[in-house]
Parts: C-alpha cells; structure tokens; sequence
C-alpha cells in the first residue's frame, strides 16, 4: 500500500510541476526551490485528507521558496488538486509569516487564529 501513496504523491507532484512551473523562467523568478517544495511538500498540500503539521523537510524547502510569488502562479487547475487553506496551513506551521489579505490562486489569505 505504501507503493500506491508514494507512487500517487509522485503523480501529483509532476502534475502540479507541469500546471505550474512548465516555463522555467516563471519557475526561477519564484526561487530555485521549487522542485524540492513539491518533492517535499505536496502529501501536506493535497485537497483530501486533513490538515497534517509538515515534515522538517517540507519546512527546509518552504523557507526556501517565495510563498507570495508561488501564490502568484496559482491557476484554477492547480486548486483542483492543491488546498490554498492547506498551503498557507504549512506555511504558518514553518514559522513563515503569511500576511492576511494575500491571494493566493483565488483563495485569499485569513488573520492568523490565536489558537
């Protein structure tokens, strides 16, 4: 069964890889961390399943990136397999700060909660 997930995390990392970054001077103005961002952090992003604190390898590769700039790329096919609420959920959880009112595909950022 492990073979099935890691086989499907693999899938939706090209597919998001492609939706994404299929101009890699888009991809470089973002930062050069964009395939480790989604190597490590796309089981943590995924539409299904709950909200999952990252791993310290999702973290490395978050602080790596440029989350506004990434927000800047989503398109409408990418929501349909990446969580907005997820993506910004992880980016808190490194220890980034994700000021609210940041679009991020079409789903705007919300004041951090203070639970």
């Amino acid at each position: 069964m492990g073979s099935i997930n890691t086989r499907l995390v693999l899938a939706m990392a090209v597919i998001v890889g492609t939706l994404i970054f299929n101009n890699l001077q888009v991809s470089a103005q973002c930062g050069g961390s964009i395939p480790q961002l989604i190597a490590q952090c796309s089981q943590f992003v995924k539409i299904e399943g709950p909200k999952v604190p990252p791993s310290p390898g999702c973290c490395t590769a978050v602080k790596g990136a440029d989350i506004p700039c990434v927000c800047g790329l989503v398109t409408r096919e990418v929501e349909k397999i990446i969580s907005m609420e997820k993506v910004v959920f992880v980016a808190r959880k490194c220890g980034l700060t994700v000021k609210p009112g940041l679009k991020c595909g079409s789903y705007t950022v919300p004041p951090k909660r203070l639970t």
